[in-house]
């Protein structure tokens, strides 16, 4: 089971982000507070885990947290600033948007501006070592595939209902045929060259 938190003391938000890499998209952010005694053995860093469990839990976190947030900054964004910069946003944004305030802040990564003056603290693969953290990286995931879902309806020949924007070969093969759509990061590699040595 992942670690409660960090300190018994504090009132702790989890944050972390998800789509980070993706080649279309928004980058989304999550912050969750969750109380000091819960407990569950389920609860593991998103990409750990299967869909299904992850909608799961997604209704379970939701419901037994104390506070709960999912901020989104979209591919324009991304655009204009980074990827790293739009992701420390939204994970601004989701504290924001926090109905109690935290005391401490642990996030996911080794990358965090510090927001407000509460104190934070990095934590590489702080997913698979905390609970609140595995829980924002759930509620992230799972808050952007369903928007990835969504926007499959509106451009289908990308394949976002399966691959989510990440950079698959079908995905890439879709945007050599058919072009970018509204919902495509300019700034990132989009298309797969391989150099070829002619003999």
């Amino acid at each position: 089971m992942l670690k409660p938190y960090l300190y018994r003391n504090l009132q702790e938000a989890g944050c972390d982000e998800a789509g980070r890499g993706c080649l279309a998209g928004p980058v989304v952010a999550a912050a969750v507070i969750l109380p000091k005694k819960y407990r569950n053995p389920l609860i593991n860093d998103s990409k750990k885990l299967s869909s299904k469990t992850r909608a799961l839990l997604k209704d379970e976190i939701t419901s037994v947290a104390l506070a709960w947030n999912v901020a989104f900054v979209d591919n324009n964004e991304i655009d204009r600033t980074n990827i790293m910069r739009a992701a420390i946003k939204a994970m601004h944004l989701a504290l924001d948007g926090l109905s109690q305030k935290p005391e401490f802040i642990l996030v996911d990564g080794n990358v965090f501006y510090p927001y407000r003056n509460i104190k934070h603290e990095t934590v590489v693969h702080g997913d698979s070592l905390f609970m609140s953290i595995a829980s924002a990286s759930i509620l992230a995931k799972v808050f952007r595939d369903e928007y990835m879902m969504k926007i499959h309806e509106e451009f289908p020949v990308y394949g976002w209902n399966r691959n989510k924007g990440y950079a698959t070969s079908y995905h890439r093969n879709a945007i050599l045929k058919y072009g970018i759509s509204p919902y495509h990061r300019k700034s990132f590699n989009l298309f797969e060259r391989q150099l070829k040595i002619d003999f």
